[in-house]
């Protein structure tokens, strides 16, 4: 194969949306010295500068370097990044070029990356909807959109229904909380998965008493229960609760993983192929996570090139549980620059068998689109939140 000549980051966006996060995205262009192109993603959320200046110094290593030898140009980062598995920065710029040269390979060989990592598992592949209760804050309000949702084909939604609780929750926003689920539930029926969006913002106590309500409306799996950077606590939520726990967005490598692997903190894990380093690094995490019996419901939150990659990698992965979805829920443009290539059909995913990540850009756009700065930040609602949910706190 040619050798890599150019790695460019595109900042892409148009500030609207279901939430600040959705507004940017920061799309990878490397380029070949025959003029193979190859495309990938990182993550922007209030942090595209530095990580654009992340993929402009991974750039320094791979040009030059042969489009092929992906997992060694890896490893030649890895040995001048002296903070790589800490830095969310780096390993994003990281995931998006390997995600990239992957799309090139599989131009190459002209093959779907998913018979690069072993064959299909699964003809398609079935999807949770999120990002569709933007605005929500009652429960009819919930109840409203998710039946919306449902009428679309989706067999499973997530949401967070805790308003703008932090920390702790009061007993007025939990009880709240439990009408918005029940709502939902009562609303969709039994037959279709709920999962429940904590957002890492709680301690253990407020957490297991959160569990210990909602549980009685059967959520597939807790997402994220409790402050991410407390492992403390979420060792005494798992022993205080009988909820399947989810989590794994913000794992930034596999040696990371293993801490809540080894200790069984973890029912569901959710790798973020933009985080963990691309294809490279998520199908040996997925080989973890298989040997320790464990399932994957992979995060999927950004942009369409991430979703095209991550779709190729469920077409292959053989622990799949479930799918994030945001696809629906995007801003229009972000379906445009894919040329709608991978759309939601009755609650699933098709797996596409064209070449690399089996979607064309839109190139035309790409100057259309093109932007600088990062997303807007309110200061009266966080920018992870779905938009227009941060209802006020209850004292």
């Amino acid at each position: 194969m040619s050798k890599i000549q150019k790695i460019e980051p595109i900042v892409l966006g148009e500030r609207t949306g279901p939430a600040t996060w959705a507004s940017l995205m920061i799309l990878v262009r490397v380029e070949t010295s025959d003029g193979m192109v190859g495309y990938g993603e990182a993550v922007p959320t209030l942090r595209v500068g530095p990580v654009v200046e992340s993929i402009k110094e991974v750039s320094k290593v791979y040009v030059g370097r042969e489009a092929s030898d992906i997992e060694v140009s890896m490893k030649e980062w890895e040995k001048h990044d002296f903070y790589l598995h800490s830095s969310f920065e780096s390993t994003t710029a990281l995931s998006a070029v390997d995600i990239a040269l992957y799309d090139i390979l599989g131009k190459y060989l002209k093959q779907p990356v998913y018979k690069l990592l072993g064959g299909k598992s699964r003809e398609k592949i079935l999807v949770y909807a999120n990002g569709w209760y933007s605005n929500c804050k009652s429960p009819e309000d919930f109840a409203g959109k998710a039946v919306e949702a449902v009428k679309k084909g989706y067999k499973g939604l997530k949401f967070d229904p805790f308003g703008d609780q932090w920390d702790s929750i009061t007993a007025d926003a939990l009880k709240k909380a439990s009408e918005i689920v029940k709502s939902v539930r009562d609303a969709v029926g039994d037959n279709v998965y709920l999962m429940i969006e904590h957002h890492g913002r709680f301690n253990a106590e407020s957490a297991v008493k959160i569990a210990q309500e909602l549980s009685q409306y059967d959520p597939l799996f807790m997402e994220e229960p409790v402050h991410p950077w407390n492992m403390m606590a979420l060792r005494d939520y798992r022993a205080k609760t009988s909820v399947r726990v989810a989590l794994g967005e913000r794992i930034i490598s596999k040696e990371q993983a293993l801490e809540f692997l080894s200790e069984d903190l973890v029912d569901v894990f959710q790798p973020d192929i933009c985080n963990i380093g691309g294809f490279t690094e998520l199908k040996k995490f997925l080989a973890m996570t298989e040997a320790y019996g464990k399932l994957l419901a992979p995060h999927n939150a950004f942009g369409p090139v991430q979703n095209a990659a991550t779709i190729q990698f469920d077409a292959w992965a053989p622990n799949l549980l479930i799918q994030e979805s945001f696809y629906d829920y995007f801003p229009e443009w972000k379906r445009r620059l894919i040329k709608d290539g991978t759309p939601v059909v009755n609650g699933y995913y098709e797996v596409k068998d064209g070449p690399g990540l089996s979607i064309n850009i839109d190139e035309g756009m790409i100057d259309e689109y093109r932007t600088t700065g990062q997303e807007e930040f309110n200061p009266e609602e966080p920018v992870w939140v779905v938009r227009g949910t941060w209802s006020p706190r209850t004292i």
